[in-house]
Parts: structure tokens; sequence; C-alpha cells
């Protein structure tokens, strides 16, 4: 027993001496933790709103004024004109639009009711029916507030349309998720392993000694897998029209150009990993692990990020397939254009250009 507990003290000892044990013991639990804990939330927070009132009076501005001082939306616009809608719905300035009927008061005195229309940005069906719901409920609490002591029963009558997505169906909300999520995984996996399987068969030295430069051999190693990313990316995208139903409001030709600008990246990001692995497993470890739950948790393809903690919204930003989400769902529900998604696009470029200048910086320090 005596030597039995000598070699439990010993194995402690190892696992206490070893920082990649406690990190993987205490570590990644503590981070997951926390990470889902503020990331998996039904709440909405500081939702974007504009708020068009036509009747202007003193009850639909106290209205107007509840909504705003929830704590749950954050006035964005206020639109001139129906025309106004779908352009501040495709660039994301809004997420709802509040339209109060005229005479909204009067209505409400002496016919017992009245009306308003909620029109809510449906590409996220989820986060758009429960937008609906908090507009809903601060409605009849200010009512019931408001005319507690009067024995006429009011009511206010919430017309809700839900733009882009009036079936509210999933499929339009995860199609353009699972578009960007995917061919994040598999293009950066592909790529990820190949300079780790080139260091493990031993002729990686020989590929820096020959007269190619590194430029040439990184894109050498992504110019086939791009070919077959893009395969990829037509067949996922077809099956998600064909059998799902997404439509493609907006440019097809744009969206294939943006498809091949995230496709470049994914690779870009997968050569990057390679350049600081020298095994498959470990890059196929990092590419898995590392990218699949930030890229599902953390790319606005689940959950909305403005709900998120501000800190996680910062390393959401650090996040590709947050930005081409946002193009899928503006082109293909939204039918938005360049003007919309430009930001996002220069955002994609920027991060390609990156991992593509420390890939060749780390070759030619392998160079020297």
């Amino acid at each position: 027993m005596s030597r039995f507990l000598a070699f439990l003290r010993k194995e402690f000892y190892h696992i206490f001496r070893d920082p990649r044990t406690l990190i993987i013991l205490f570590g990644i639990p503590i981070a997951q933790l926390m990470l889902f804990g503020y990331v998996m939330t039904n709440e909405v927070r500081n939702v974007k709103v504009a708020i068009v009132d036509h009747s202007k009076d003193d009850l639909s501005k106290r209205l107007s004024q509840q909504l705003l001082s929830s704590g749950f939306f954050q006035l964005a616009a206020i639109p001139n004109s129906e025309s106004d809608y779908e352009r501040l719905f495709r660039s994301g300035k809004v997420k709802e639009i509040v339209v109060f009927e005229p005479d909204f008061a009067k209505n409400l005195m002496k016919e017992g009711k009245a009306g308003i229309q909620v029109i809510a940005d449906a590409s996220e069906p989820n986060a758009a029916q429960l937008i609906v719901n908090y507009t809903t409920a601060i409605t009849n609490n200010f009512v019931k507030n408001e005319f507690l002591k009067d024995q006429t029963p009011l009511g206010i009558n919430i017309k809700a349309r839900m733009l882009f997505n009036e079936n509210m169906l999933d499929s339009y909300n995860f199609i353009p998720g699972l578009i960007a999520v995917i061919l994040m995984l598999i293009s950066a996996m592909m790529t990820a392993i190949t300079i780790a399987r080139e260091k493990e068969m031993g002729t990686m030295e020989i590929l820096l000694a020959s007269p190619l430069k590194p430029i040439q051999i990184i894109l050498g190693k992504v110019v086939p897998y791009m070919i077959l990313s893009i395969v990829s990316a037509l067949v996922v995208l077809t099956l998600g029209m064909l059998v799902f139903k997404v439509p493609v409001i907006g440019s097809f030709a744009l969206l294939l150009a943006e498809i091949l600008l995230y496709i470049f990246l994914a690779l870009s990001l997968g050569i990057l990993i390679s350049t600081f692995v020298d095994s498959q497993l470990t890059a196929m470890a990092i590419s898995g692990f590392v990218l699949m739950l930030p890229s599902i948790l953390l790319s606005g393809f689940i959950f909305p990020i403005k709900n998120m903690p501000i800190a996680l919204q910062i390393v959401a930003n650090l996040m590709p397939p947050r930005w081409f989400i946002e193009i899928n769902r503006t082109v293909m529900l939204k039918g938005g254009g360049l003007n919309e998604i430009w930001p996002n696009t220069l955002v994609l470029m920027g991060m390609s250009v990156l991992f593509i200048f420390i890939s060749i910086r780390k070759f030619k320090i392998r160079l020297q």
C-alpha cells in the first residue's frame, strides 16, 4: 500500500507540473462554462428599433418612451416613408420598426382599441419572434398601468409582420449560417494538415530548399483545395436552394464572389495553423475543436451577437464566420447588394491578407 500511495503521489506531481494537463482539466471546462453561460440566452438586449409615429399624440409618445426605456430597445432611426423600411433592414441598422396608426390615442379612448404595426427582420426567426413578444408584453403592460382605474376595456391591437421570412422557416436562418460554418471547418481543416503532413513525412525541408519562393509554396498548397472547396460550396448552396427552398433574392454572382473570398480566407487560416504545428493530429485538433465551437457560438449563427457581453462581442468580431453569415443573410434573404455588405467584405479581405502575410513570414523564418 505504501508503494501504491507513493506511486499516486508521483502521478499527482506529474499532473500538477504539466501546464497542458492542467489547462485540459481546469481551463477548458471553466472556459466552456463561461462561454455557454453567457452566449446561450433567450434574452434580447439593445435591439435597434425604428419608430414611425403617424399620430404624434401624447399617448403614442409615452408608449414609445416606455419601449425605449425598457432596456431592451434602442432608437436607431426615424424613417420618413415606407420606402425606407427595407433599406434600413438590409443595412442592418434596425431589427424592428414600430408603426403607430393615425389618431392612435383618439381611437383608443373612443373606440376602446387602437392599432400598432410591428415589422421585424425575420432573417433570424427566433430573435424576431422574441423581439415581437417583448414589444407586445411592454405594450400590454403600458395599457394596464395607464388605464388600471378605467372600467372600460381598452386594448392595443398589434399586427406583426415578419419581413424576409413571413412563414418563419428555421431553414432561412440555419442554411446561410451552415454554409459559413461548413466551409470554415472543411477548408481550414483540409489545408491545416497539408504542411503538417509535409513535416511528418520529412519533405518540408526539401520544399524549403527548393527554388520555390514561400508565396509559391503557400499558393501551391491553397489552390487545389480552393477549387475543391468551391465545388463543395456550390453543392451545399444548391442543396439549400432545392431541398430547403432557401431563396437567393440578391445577386447570385455577388454571392458567389463572396463565397470565393470566404473560402480563400478559410484556406489561408488553415495554412496559418499548419505553420505553427508539427503533426497532422495537432493540426486537425486545432482546426476541429478551436474553430468549431467559436464558429458556431460566436458567429451569430445560433445566438445573436448583440445579446452577448461586450467582451464576447469583441471576440466574436475576430471570427470570420461572423462577417460572412451577415453577408449570406443580406444577399440571400434580404436582396442586399454591395452597398450593404462592403464593410464585411473589407473585413474578410483584411483577414485574408493578414493570415497570408503571417504564413509567409513564418516560412521565411524557417528558411533562415
